[in-house]
């Protein structure tokens, strides 16, 4: 009986392992403004994704937060990138424009949430490390000083 644990504990520790470790997988997306943004194309930078949609509360509530990280940051090789979900050109570009996002904002392809392995709530950041894997994935509104606390885990 001891065997068994022993081996079921060494099982799931590895599953850990190996979930934390996946790879980010790669897109290629559009923005509002027909820029074409390749998560290739940041190889070596800390990049979030954040999905969201331009009806959601919680997503409109973090974007503050993302904004000023990023400004703060994008000097710094730290990439924030927005996919929106489920909304409206015209209404994406009226919350940029109100939000005044200087983050790229990409319009979700369908597929996107698919490779992620689907996302069924916005907000969902997923943090990704400079050697391109899943470092961490959040369901749910995401604050600065979150930002921050991963970010000193990456580094």
């Amino acid at each position: 009986m001891k065997k068994i644990l022993i081996l079921f504990l060494g099982f799931l520790f590895i599953s850990c392992i190996a979930e934390e470790q996946k790879k980010a997988p790669v897109f290629s997306l559009k923005t509002v403004n027909n820029e074409i943004i390749n998560l290739s194309d940041y190889k070596g930078k800390v990049v979030i994704v954040n999905f969201f949609a331009t009806w959601c509360p919680p997503c409109k509530r973090e974007i503050p937060d993302f904004v000023k990280f990023y400004n703060e940051n994008k000097d710094k090789g730290i990439v924030v990138i927005g996919i929106c979900v489920g909304s409206k050109e015209q209404d994406i570009k009226k919350l940029i424009e109100e939000y005044k996002i200087s983050y790229p904002v990409c319009i979700s392809d369908g597929k996107v949430e698919n490779a992620y392995g689907g996302i069924n709530a916005v907000p969902t950041t997923f943090i990704i490390d400079r050697n391109g894997f899943i470092f961490t994935k959040q369901i749910g509104m995401m604050e600065e000083e979150q930002l921050y606390n991963i970010l000193k885990q990456i580094k």
